[in-house]
């Protein structure tokens, strides 16, 4: 394991992550470029198994997805198919309480802002309390809990909002989300990667679908329901090329160093889902002066985290490229392949691991330092984590 140093202090880098992912292929590979050696791999099901893992007093620990390994995601889930989308209350409750067992170390992964970010309105409430641009919600702060397909309608009656996303409190990679509309005469449709197996459970697909019919509808979210919902207006995207388009932004400690634009046919961009990267030098044009304001909104969101090196921030263009609202803050949001820094970053021919590296490398130690762990009791206490969490 290499060593590199940091305000004159030598450090290692260890990362808690899925061995076999192209993640820690990549962040590996940019620390050995960066003359850091290779950093220590912990894998999740190991921590998840042993409960816990201690780190070293010099050792820089950097946490990342514990997504796309069916093994990790039984033992959080307690499900054993990986498509199924039903359970993300109790893998937001497993993932909590893994974290809370690393022991040690500098963490650049904040325990007590994970709960935070993997928590749709917690965060939400976090970026509106902060003045940052977000969508309307009632379910902002998890003042309101859903507990199915009616106290969804009542709570777009009561928001007078007709176009809403419906999204799992604890999802990711638009798994149970769902595009709903519907028109005063009646009419209802949604757009969702949701499939609905004959038997009622629900799964993930790479094709989108769309449903048509109230009693389709009701029962997806009358099963999401129970995993915890959070509901936000529909925001009217700007396009691109005649496709629908919006941002994924990655923030490292502080500033705004990469950026991918993402378009689609339908209002769901997720690239897994066949969205494809747009031209951002098309988008820097079309949104001229207000780029500027883009980065700046996505450097807002991020600051909102303090603790926590790097994030990706979905960035949504309202029509015209003139305004922008946050929708979402991504923890393990780092993934860009092949994407290099932006002109004037000062991440200008490195890609998101190698920015973070460098990043680290120009902070005052105070910055990220040595800590266990928070305790994390009273995150688990709170209202928005019984009311949907399993018993």
């Amino acid at each position: 394991m290499g060593e590199m140093r940091t305000q004159g202090a030598p450090v290692k880098w260890a990362v808690v992550a899925n061995g076999e992912n192209r993640r820690v292929g990549l962040f590996t590979a940019a620390a050995e470029q960066a003359g850091c050696g290779t950093p220590r791999v912990v894998e999740w099901r190991d921590v998840l198994r042993d409960g816990g893992h201690d780190f070293a007093d010099d050792e820089v620990v950097r946490l990342d997805s514990p997504g796309e390994n069916a093994e990790v995601d039984r033992l959080l889930r307690g499900a054993d198919e990986p498509t199924r989308v039903e359970g993300s209350a109790r893998w937001y409750a497993g993932l909590l309480d893994c974290v809370g067992s690393l022991r040690g170390g500098r963490r650049l992964d904040d325990p007590a802002e994970l709960a935070e970010l993997f928590d749709k309105r917690l965060c939400h409430a976090r970026l509106d309390a902060a003045g940052v641009p977000v969508p309307q919600s009632p379910t902002s702060g998890a003042r309101r809990a859903v507990e199915g397909w009616s106290g969804v309608r009542d709570l777009m009656a009561e928001a007078a909002l007709r176009r809403v996303f419906v999204k799992l409190a604890h999802g990711s990679s638009a798994s149970g989300v769902l595009a709903l509309e519907t028109t005063a005469s009646g009419r209802i449709r949604s757009t969702t990667s949701v499939e609905r197996a004959a038997d009622g459970s629900l799964h993930n697909s790479l094709r989108i679908r769309r449903y048509t019919t109230e009693a389709e509808i009701a029962a997806i979210v009358d099963t999401l329901a129970p995993d915890g919902l959070h509901i936000e207006r529909w925001l009217p995207k700007a396009s691109l090329g005649n496709r629908s388009a919006d941002l994924r932004v990655v923030v490292v400690a502080g500033r705004a160093t990469h950026a991918v634009v993402r378009t689609s046919r339908s209002p769901l961009t997720n690239l897994h889902l066949g969205g494809a990267r747009g031209d951002l030098a098309a988008v820097r044009a079309l949104a001229g002066d207000r780029w500027a304001e883009a980065l700046s909104i996505s450097e807002r969101a991020a600051a909102c985290f303090p603790g926590t090196l790097c994030v990706g921030v979905d960035l949504l263009p309202a029509v015209g490229w003139r305004r922008f609202a946050v929708g979402e803050v991504n923890a393990f949001g780092d993934l860009l392949p092949r994407l290099t820094g932006l002109p004037g970053s000062g991440a200008e021919g490195l890609d998101t691991y190698a920015a973070q590296i460098a990043a680290f490398r120009s902070l005052s130690p105070d910055r990220f330092p040595l800590r266990p762990a928070p305790p994390l009791e009273p995150i688990l206490n709170t209202p928005a984590r019984t009311a949907h969490a399993p018993a």
